[in-house]
């Protein structure tokens, strides 16, 4: 009996261990099958967000608007972020961004229940679902940027709002004024809006609080961005209303490279053309050289300028400028001829040598004598008779009677003997009429032979009535040049603080650049 007792005793001990042994060797297996059971807990998961985007895209019409059936327009907020802007071309009249360009809308189709606040998809969902056809009324060239995958991104909340944004280069066109070229102002619109629904089915509308955005530290090479106004417009057109966006990228430039390129070699040039008014009138090569160089240059520096410019009918405020830096370079040519015509005596040729005087002609030695002899005979220089020109229409003195008895002496001396008698010419200046200034003038400009005659004489009486000498006139200041000294430097400054007061301080308001057709702003 007590043998029996132990025997059960002994054997419940021992079921006792087992079930602890098998209790232990459940736990180890059940520790070890946890990273399994993660795993297979994310697989679930994305079998369960596939089975979402399946089950939401099973009867979903991508041709439909999110409100069709509803009798309301669907809303497309958009805003834009501008990483860079340039270039600004003023020849093709256009201008080119690089932007971030992001649209959201309202798709309830699209709504889902679930832990997972949103879902970030591929770009191949956008051919499963409806999107906005987004273009750009002004636009001329823009793609999306596809390095190294296409620039994209497509987000779904569960309340069905939709993200879609990309990356984009754009290119628009710019209508320019350019009649204050280069101080002035430009207003470089970008609109864009739907391509197919009217008002009524689609709506855009800037995103408050960040419609246009620039990145920081961004600036352009030859304009400062004075602003971005953007507002939102009705695009009336012969299919009906179309809801339209409008951003203004309102742009001033600067001046500093016309300044060294242009505006600053302009006026060292006129004010180099200047520098003929201090050379003698004799020298006719150098002074008219030194204008035909400064015209010259200044055509080079008017044809580089305009080399980004489009052919505008029109002047530019540059061009104004060009054109009075000429008309001062050929005023100078222009004087100097009038000096050479009215005042200058010298003719540059080469003097007479001695075998050349004695061949000479009678009237040749009065025309040359006339402003060194008196009425008694006198001895004279030969240093002094070289410097006499050989003949001169405009001669400013009278032809005295000279006695054909010319000798030499053995020094370096000339006796000349001359007679007291008045010349007809002297008798006729006596008994002229006197002619009115503006009447000498208009005399002057055509080139009138009796009165240059007259002149003549007048100048030979004065000439012989003062006892002033030819040497006295030749390479003498002209009162002209004396007078072009103070009236271009004076002339050219003063027009030049009218210039620059007329065109810094007048400037115009920047406009807003209306589309095509009508518009009606909202």
């Amino acid at each position: 009996m007590l043998t029996f007792l132990l025997l059960i005793l002994l054997s419940s001990w021992r079921n006792r261990n087992h079930a602890l042994h098998v209790s232990s060797a459940s736990s180890k297996t059940s520790s070890k099958a946890t990273p399994l059971t993660r795993g297979t807990v994310n697989d679930i998961v994305s079998k369960n967000i596939t089975m979402v985007l399946e089950n939401l895209l099973m009867n979903y019409e991508n041709n439909q608007l999110p409100t069709h059936g509803k009798g309301t327009p669907t809303v497309v907020k958009t805003n834009i972020l501008i990483r860079s802007m340039g270039p600004v071309s003023e020849l093709d009249m256009d201008y080119s961004m690089d932007c971030y360009f992001r649209q959201s809308w309202r798709d309830s189709r699209l709504s889902f229940l679930g832990p997972i606040k949103s879902l970030s998809l591929s770009i191949k969902m956008l051919e499963r679902i409806w999107r906005p056809d987004t273009y750009f009324y002004n636009g001329k060239h823009s793609y999306v940027h596809t390095i190294t995958v296409p620039n994209k991104l497509l987000r779904i909340s569960q309340d069905g709002d939709i993200l879609y944004s990309m990356r984009l280069t754009i290119k628009a066109k710019c209508p320019m004024e350019l009649r204050n070229f280069p101080m002035d102002r430009q207003s470089c619109p970008l609109i864009l809006g739907s391509y197919a629904y009217t008002s009524g089915q689609l709506i855009y509308e800037w995103q408050e609080g960040s419609s246009v955005n620039f990145v920081p530290g961004m600036a352009l090479s030859q304009f400062d961005l004075m602003g971005s106004p953007y507002r939102n417009l009705t695009f009336v057109r012969r299919e009906g209303e179309f809801s339209v966006l409008q951003v203004s990228f309102n742009l001033q430039r600067n001046t500093g490279y016309f300044l060294i390129q242009v505006y600053v070699p302009c006026v060292l040039i006129v004010v180099l053309s200047w520098v003929s008014f201090w050379i003698h009138r004799e020298a006719t090569s150098d002074r008219v050289g030194l204008g035909i160089t400064t015209v010259l240059t200044l055509s080079t520096i008017s044809l580089d300028s305009r080399t980004d410019l489009p052919k505008v009918r029109y002047a530019t405020a540059l061009d104004w400028f060009l054109l009075m830096s000429f008309g001062y370079c050929i005023a100078t040519l222009l004087e100097f001829a009038g000096v050479h015509y009215f005042t200058k005596v010298g003719s540059g040729e080469i003097p007479l040598d001695e075998e050349e005087l004695e061949n000479e002609s009678e009237t040749d030695y009065q025309d040359g004598f006339c402003g060194i002899v008196s009425r008694s005979p006198q001895t004279v220089h030969p240093e002094t008779i070289i410097d006499v020109p050989r003949r001169r229409s405009s001669l400013l003195c009278d032809v005295y009677d000279v006695n054909e008895s010319v000798s030499y002496g053995r020094g370096s001396s000339m006796t000349v003997s001359v007679t007291s008698k008045p010349s007809t010419m002297e008798r006729q200046t006596q008994t002229e009429v006197w002619i009115p200034k503006w009447r000498q003038f208009l005399y002057c400009l055509a080139g009138d032979e009796e009165f240059r005659r007259r002149r003549q004489r007048e100048a030979a009486g004065n000439c012989r009535k003062k006892g002033e000498k030819i040497a006295r006139h030749i390479n003498s200041v002209s009162y002209i040049d004396k007078v072009a000294r103070v009236v271009f430097p004076a002339s050219f400054g003063l027009l030049n603080v009218c210039y620059w007061v007329i065109y810094v301080t007048y400037q115009e308001e920047f406009k807003w650049q209306d589309p095509p057709f009508g518009s009606i702003s909202r």
